[in-house]
């Protein structure tokens, strides 16, 4: 408690030292003038003046994600309004009329923002990710084509079979004969990396080396630091002291820069050789050469400029690597605490296998789309432990939102997809914090269309993710080809605490043992 009066007392000074039109300061002194009083209609944490909920906000930051639940469940709106000195007013909101005003129906008001793009400047650079306006609507214009392509989803599926078959299924069943426990999240990690390296890249790091060594690759390793560290940025109690870090590069900010010239030397040596083995190409071609299915090849052939290409790729790594495992792993360990749920996952994989041996044929896109079960429970896995907890924008100018809440020019307005999945009662039922996939299937037995404003997990409006189906399309190989041979049997049964930084994990990772399935069917490719 004595740090709290010593918080409060540092704030204090500071704010006196610090010149009246300095922005982060003059946004907690808004609040005594008329215009940005609470209105009657919002909810917030326990504010005081100068320093707004700044202590509240320290106490609860190991465990912001049940804090803001807490607060929002208590909001007749489900928005609330948070003040704390160093940081900009910030609207939170789990209103799912809030969402679609602010993701479609005024998108033009909510960009990024430079407060956002400047949390993740340093890693991602101009990538899709971090920009907005022209630049953004040229990386999304190629985007969406690429995505779109059927070539590129050839190329993905390609890549799965030779991923999975060679490294990920060996690798499990070595763990199977030793009796090994696995830390099945670091797996996953490993080989989604490896993964959307070869599809970004098209070449593999081999960080699912079949020895599994304890000791994360360096690239993947300074992948997992400068996110890290950037996701602290974001959730600092005072922003203000790691932007001095960074100017004198200390601590923590060192470490990111380091890490961030690590990832970035090997993207650019990548990008050399792919842009010498094009020009290679291009010579004995007439008609201009050809890429191949990656989408670095594409870039190049593209015209982007080296910079952009280097920042788009890495935001590509970035989204491809951890979401999909972060949402494979929670899927993982919640169907081995629900033994109906598993039965029919299986059942649903078995059967499609029993068609394809009838046909002498494997598993392939068409069937792994008829795979409606293990999708609603991948979906559900993901209402209760979204691989991104919340998205934040910047208003561009005053507004109101559609539940009253009063927005000005630089808030910061976030929405809150982790406390969406656990409050909405009205959308999800009073069973909202069960793991129950049925509730995604109408009384016909057809997956329910539910909107993506009540379940933005992959955003939605004009930034919608454009790898949605080809997120699912990998994450559903991955489940049938593991099941279909394998039993997850958890090492402990406790609920593992979950972690939101730019992508959430699972603290300590997720520990099994693997078991050969003594029913097993034919194989899928």
């Amino acid at each position: 408690m004595l740090f709290y009066y010593f918080l409060l007392f540092i704030t204090s000074f500071l704010l006196l030292l610090v010149p009246l039109p300095f922005s982060q300061t003059s946004v907690y002194l808004h609040h005594q003038s008329e215009k940005t009083k609470r209105p009657k209609n919002t909810y917030g944490p326990p504010s005081y003046p100068i320093i707004g909920c700044l202590l509240s906000f320290y106490k609860n930051r190991h465990r912001l994600l049940q804090w803001y639940t807490d607060l929002l469940k208590k909001s007749p709106s489900k928005t609330m309004v948070v003040n704390r000195f160093g940081a900009p007013r910030t609207i939170i909101t789990a209103n799912p009329h809030n969402v679609e005003y602010i993701l479609k129906s005024n998108f033009e008001n909510y960009p990024k923002g430079r407060p956002f793009t400047a949390l993740l400047g340093d890693f991602l650079g101009r990538g899709i990710f971090n920009v907005d306006g022209e630049l953004w609507q040229v990386q999304r214009k190629f985007s969406s084509h690429e995505f779109s392509a059927r070539s590129l989803r050839e190329f993905v599926v390609e890549t799965l079979e030779e991923e999975v078959g060679e490294k990920l299924l060996p690798l499990l069943g070595i763990a199977a004969k030793n009796g090994k426990v696995l830390d099945l999240q670091e797996v996953l990690r490993r080989f989604a990396f490896d993964s959307i390296c070869k599809v970004s890249l098209g070449v593999d790091p081999c960080c699912l080396d079949l020895s599994l060594s304890d000791e994360t690759p360096p690239l993947a390793l300074a992948f997992d630091r400068a996110s890290e560290f950037c996701a602290k940025r974001g959730v600092a109690p005072v922003p203000i002291v790691w932007k001095i870090k960074r100017a004198l590069n200390l601590g923590s900010e060192k470490e990111l820069k380091e890490s961030v010239e690590i990832v970035r030397c090997y993207v650019n040596e990548i990008i050399e050789s792919k842009k010498n083995k094009l020009a290679e190409k291009k010579k004995l071609d007439d008609k201009g050469g050809k890429g191949e299915g990656d989408l670095l090849s594409r870039l190049l052939l593209a015209g982007h400029d080296d910079e952009m290409v280097r920042d788009m790729v890495i935001s590509f790594l970035m989204a491809g690597r951890d979401t999909t495992s972060s949402a494979l792993t929670w899927f993982f360990w919640l169907i081995s605490k629900n033994d109906g749920v598993k039965k029919n996952v299986l059942a649903e994989i078995d059967e499609l296998n029993y068609i394809n041996s009838e046909l002498n044929s494997s598993l392939d896109y068409e069937d792994l789309k008829k795979m409606r079960y293990t999708k609603v429970c991948l979906c559900e896995s993901m209402r209760l432990y979204p691989p991104v907890v919340w998205d934040s924008k910047h208003a561009e100018k005053d507004d109101i939102l559609p539940d009253g809440t009063m927005v000005y020019k630089g808030n910061r307005v976030t929405y809150f997809q982790y406390g969406m999945g656990r409050i909405l009662e009205e959308v999800w039922g009073e069973d909202c914090l069960e793991f129950k996939p049925e509730r995604w299937f109408d009384e016909k037995g057809m997956i329910k269309m539910v909107s993506p404003y009540e379940f933005p997990v992959f955003q939605a409006g004009p930034r919608v993710c454009l790898g949605k189906e080809m997120a699912f399309i990998q994450m559903k190989y991955v489940v049938a080809s593991i099941l279909e041979r394998f039993e997850i049997e958890l090492v402990d049964s406790k609920e593992p605490a979950f972690v939101p930084l730019l992508t959430a994990f699972m603290a300590g990772g997720l520990k099994v043992r693997v078991h050969h399935r003594a029913d097993r069917k034919k194989i899928v490719k």
